[in-house]
């Protein structure tokens, strides 16, 4: 039977081999191992198998694992939609919110940060497919929120997020590409803009050759996970 190391290992060779390809270094990209859905026995047998960063989708899960993250030394990132009336939740245990997709939720995580006295650091998610089903900032918009982000003592952009439109792997290459570009440009003169987190189970590899320097990978390592209702998958 497969085991989560088994998939690990192979998710960890098929990053090599995307590299290789692009011709980039093997520290270029980050893993993180999504785990929504996930119970912390088996996130336990990821980080035994040197996971070492992780992602959740959902506030309530992210508070209920803390704990736990902790206590394993992991670093944690957001990854979900987050509303406003739960960044007391995220704010200050987060390592970083890659899902930052409005204005109004960037106030927010600027005064919880002020009244912590910490300064959150936080991706731009990116509508890259502009669809309205869909979290993000449409691409005509990006330019708008980073500048009210400069605005902010409290909160450091680290860079840019997306999830491109569903289809065939090959199919996001497109996207990756464009959301590459426009990362380049706005990294220019910002020394702490250094994340481009794009690419997931099954475009992961196309991400890589694209530039991401962070992939988000959960049903590759874990499996489809079983959920009320029906089965996950991610």
């Amino acid at each position: 039977m497969e085991t989560i190391k088994d998939r690990l290992e192979r998710v960890q060779e098929s990053m090599a081999l995307a590299l290789q390809r692009a011709g980039r270094k093997p520290d270029e990209v980050r893993l993180c191992a999504v785990t929504k859905f996930v119970s912390v026995e088996r996130i336990g047998e990821a980080v035994d198998a040197g996971v070492s960063l992780i992602g959740e989708n959902r506030a309530q899960e992210f508070s209920e694992k803390l704990t736990f993250y902790k206590q394993r030394n992991l670093e944690a990132h957001f990854i979900g939609q987050l509303q406003t009336n739960k960044v007391k939740y995220i704010c200050g245990q987060a390592d970083l919110i890659q899902s930052v997709d409005r204005i109004p939720l960037l106030d927010a995580i600027e005064r919880r940060a002020e009244r912590l006295g910490i300064v959150q650091p936080i991706l731009i998610q990116v509508n890259i497919g502009n669809e309205p089903q869909k979290g993000g900032v449409p691409m005509d918009a990006l330019r708008a929120v980073l500048d009210a982000a400069q605005t902010c003592s409290h909160v450091c952009v680290r860079g840019l997020m997306c999830v491109p439109p569903a289809g065939e792997p090959e199919r996001t290459r497109p996207y990756f590409r464009k959301m590459y570009e426009r990362f380049i440009r706005e990294r220019e003169g910002l020394s702490t803009f250094d994340t481009l987190s794009m690419g997931m189970s099954h475009d992961y590899p196309i991400a890589i050759e694209e530039g991401a320097t962070l992939v988000r990978v959960g049903t590759a390592i874990f499996g489809a996970r079983q959920i009320q209702g029906g089965i996950q998958n991610g």
